[in-house]
């Protein structure tokens, strides 16, 4: 999507992000289908040397025992234990009052003819837990609770066999039915394909590094996935009465997630963006992950001062943010006029750690202008609403003599024969 000229005209960079190189990922695709097909030829053997060269861990057992499971909860941090249980429970609430929301359906819009769809959960998933930079308990959480609460038969979960211990506690907390220790592309080929030791699912969820994504890329088809995530991505909306420290601090939290997550603030005020691109370079000065958040703002982060607040909406839309945060006098009128986004924080109180971590919204959110047509992971994302149809003879003669004609308009005699073999032997009946 291109920005129009219109909103273009009206809108100046006080800082923009570099100019994008170009990522080559020919290298990235081919060791990917590589690994896809070793996987699939050769089953736990390729993943056994996949974790030698890729994590340079040596894996005698891919499964992870129940006694692991509940060693590594007994080693969790009471206090880690207990906020990784409210997280839990904060998830499950919202994805039980959102399945609420997703009824059967039985209506008879002519007489005799009776349409409906059911909600069906999927019956396996394979969800991706990342090991990353650091222990991210809440990344089960956002992918496991959910496929509980739809109704799932089994969960399988697989993170690195590197990935600290507290990851399987989590995992292992938010409900997975099994856990295995497998990463990258070669975890996402097991899942699809199944191997000896680790079945295949009909759906994989979970973010991960380039690898993953685009073992995702291609191994979608015969199963599906959740989406395609790039690196992290916040913006904020601002007008006059926005403050600068508080913007700052909250596109730095997010900067730290990756040197290439896109942070940016898009305001109406010339002022308030002047006074957080000096927040922001005094923030850095004093923030221990710096040498992350420091790269991500450099490389990535923008900052835009609109002429006025219809090119600001404008301009977020474009953006279409992974998390879009809305600092203005009004944040829920500005909610009602943005239609592009991930999730949406409306308010300076509505920061968005409180999402990925612990407030019951999922993190696992569209980036890279997907938010034009997608939203995030959630519920939803773990059933299938699939319809169906029965007639009765008043709704044979309702829907057959247009479908009659129409075949035959358009040389499917077969189908002709189908729609008018129920009227002949309602007929002869």
């Amino acid at each position: 999507m291109q920005l129009s000229s219109e909103i273009a005209a009206r809108i100046h960079h006080l800082k923009a992000p570099s100019p994008a190189a170009v990522a080559d990922i020919g290298e990235i695709e081919q060791t990917v289908k590589s690994v896809l097909a070793g996987v699939r030829e050769r089953g736990d053997e390729a993943l056994r040397e996949y974790s030698r060269t890729f994590d340079r861990a040596e894996v005698a057992h891919f499964e992870v025992s129940m006694g692991e499971r509940e060693a590594a909860v007994a080693a969790l941090d009471p206090q880690t234990a207990a906020d990784t249980r409210f997280a839990i429970e904060r998830v499950r609430a919202f994805a039980e009052a959102q399945l609420a929301t997703m009824l059967p359906l039985e209506v008879e819009p002519l007489p005799g003819l009776h349409l409906g769809h059911r909600v069906i959960p999927i019956a396996r998933i394979g969800a991706y837990v990342p090991g990353g930079r650091y222990p991210l308990l809440s990344a089960p959480v956002m992918t496991i609770v959910p496929a509980k609460v739809a109704g799932c038969d089994e969960v399988i979960a697989c993170l690195p066999p590197n990935a600290h211990q507290s990851m399987i506690a989590g995992c292992h907390l938010s409900g997975a039915d099994r856990i295995f220790r497998v990463g990258g592309a070669q975890a996402i080929a097991a899942m699809a394909y199944g191997t000896e030791t680790i079945p295949g699912v009909d759906k994989i969820v979970g973010p991960g590094n380039a690898y993953v994504n685009e073992a995702k890329r291609q191994v979608f088809g015969p199963v599906g996935i959740d989406q395609l995530a790039g690196p992290s991505e916040i913006f904020i909306v601002a007008d006059a009465s926005g403050d600068a420290a508080m913007i700052a601090t909250d596109l730095l939290a997010q900067a730290e997630h990756d040197v290439r997550t896109r942070v940016g603030l898009i305001t109406t005020d010339p002022k308030l963006a002047q006074d957080t691109l000096v927040e922001v370079e005094r923030q850095l000065s004093g923030l221990s992950t710096a040498n992350v958040a420091a790269p991500a703002w450099r490389d990535y982060g923008q900052i835009v001062v609109c002429d006025d607040e219809a090119a600001m909406l404008g301009y977020s839309d474009f953006i279409a943010a992974e998390h879009l945060q809305i600092h203005t006098i009004d944040p829920h009128a500005i909610a009602k006029r943005l239609r592009n986004y991930g999730s949406l924080f409306i308010g300076t109180m509505a920061s968005v750690v409180y999402s990925d971590k612990c407030c019951g919204t999922n993190h696992t959110l569209p980036t890279m202008g997907a938010g034009r047509y997608t939203g995030g992971l959630w519920v939803g994302s773990y059933v299938k609403v699939c319809t169906h149809q029965w007639l009765e003879r008043s709704g044979v003669e309702a829907v057959a003599p247009a479908a009659i004609r129409q075949s035959a308009s358009e040389g499917l005699e077969g189908h002709r024969r189908a729609a008018a073999l129920r009227i002949e032997r309602m007929q002869l009946g």
